[in-house]
């Protein structure tokens, strides 16, 4: 038997993505042009790869990045547990040099290991991390060997530190751009090993252009 394969993915681009507008959970935003294209890139270089189960949140720009593949009729699953972190207040809110500075704010108190802490209205990365478990394990326990999961930036790095048994102090180390591919692998010890990681090379055509 082959070792199972994770295929992680992030969504492909929004409006709010383009504009530098806080995009969370509750944000349930479209992709765009852009983002549609960078779906077909990815359908393009990966359609061949035996998926036997699709994941995606319940925010609707993750299952449009991956429509070609839920076109081919592979089994898929909604898992909420995955949807993006939510920026409270913030959410909808365009990145002014206030804003990012508060936002650096933020990011600097995980750093130091301050998880619990969260914009106004918003989750922490505890918060996330502790609704994320439920999601992983069933991906995790699923039988298919090769799984394709679509969610979002902030979610992605702390489900990458979960699985990863990595300290969630450092999930900014997992950099990530719209429709990149994170590949992972189940070790010997039940664990995952990391074999790509915020793969873009699938997107080349769109650099090109």
């Amino acid at each position: 038997m082959n070792r199972k394969k994770i295929y992680l993915v992030r969504h492909g681009q929004t409006d709010f993505n383009l504009k530098g507008v806080v995009q969370g959970s509750g944000i349930n935003a479209d992709i765009n042009e852009t983002g549609k294209k960078q779906g077909e890139l990815f359908f393009k270089a990966y359609r061949n790869v035996p998926f036997d189960q699709l994941y995606h949140t319940a925010l609707i720009r993750t299952k449009q990045s991956i429509q070609g593949f839920l076109d081919l009729g592979i089994p898929a699953t909604t898992l909420p547990e995955l949807n993006e972190i939510s920026w409270g207040d913030y959410e909808g809110t365009p990145m002014t040099p206030d804003e990012s500075q508060y936002y650096h704010h933020m990011l600097n108190q995980w750093k130091i290991g301050n998880l619990d802490y969260a914009i106004a209205g918003g989750e922490s990365p505890n918060i996330v991390a502790a609704r994320m478990i439920k999601g992983i394990e069933k991906i995790i326990s699923d039988p298919g060997e090769n799984v394709l999961v679509c969610m979002h930036g902030r979610a992605m790095r702390i489900f990458l530190s979960l699985i990863l048994k990595k300290d969630l102090k450092n999930m900014d180390d997992f950099e990530h751009q719209n429709l990149c591919l994170y590949l992972l692998e189940k070790n010997e010890d039940g664990g995952f090993d990391l074999l790509r990681g915020n793969d873009v090379s699938h997107l080349k055509e769109l650099d090109e252009a």
